[in-house]
């Protein structure tokens, strides 16, 4: 998994979005990584559920942080370019390029802002089917 500022795409929309998309596996696989891990009562023995939970609990926390991390750089990165241009802008009003990449970058920018929308219904999903299926085996810590 990139680190936040480490190789990520905030240039490139579509670029951006595949490194989300690689980074939510996770949360995408992790009804059957529960259904694959957890014992069911005729294996309770077998598996320390306790440890299992508390494994992925870890996983999930370190995989939302890091990608709220790389969303909000993004956002950064891209709301300083659309400041700069529309500073140049202003200088230049009748420059119809420069209109158009920044009529790009707040586009873009506004896709990105969406994308922190997106990230906390998937969070509240993965914690949702999480804490149904761990609850009796691990409790977190108070800090989610």
């Amino acid at each position: 998994m990139a680190a936040p500022g480490e190789g990520v795409g905030c240039e490139d929309f579509a670029e951006f979005q595949e490194l989300l998309r690689v980074m939510r596996t996770i949360d995408d696989r992790i009804v059957h990584e529960l259904n694959t891990t957890l014992p069911t009562a005729s294996f309770a023995g077998k598996i320390d559920a306790k440890q299992t939970c508390q494994e992925l609990y870890e996983s999930l926390m370190e995989a939302h942080t890091s990608r709220e991390m790389m969303i909000k750089t993004c956002i950064a990165q891209t709301s300083n370019v659309v400041k700069a241009l529309q500073q140049e802008r202003e200088k230049a009003e009748n420059d119809i390029a420069l209109l158009k990449q920044l009529r790009k970058e707040q586009t873009k920018l506004k896709l990105m802002q969406s994308e922190l929308n997106v990230e906390e219904v998937v969070n509240d999903r993965s914690w949702k089917v999480f804490n149904e299926r761990c609850r009796v085996h691990y409790k977190p810590p108070k800090s989610q």
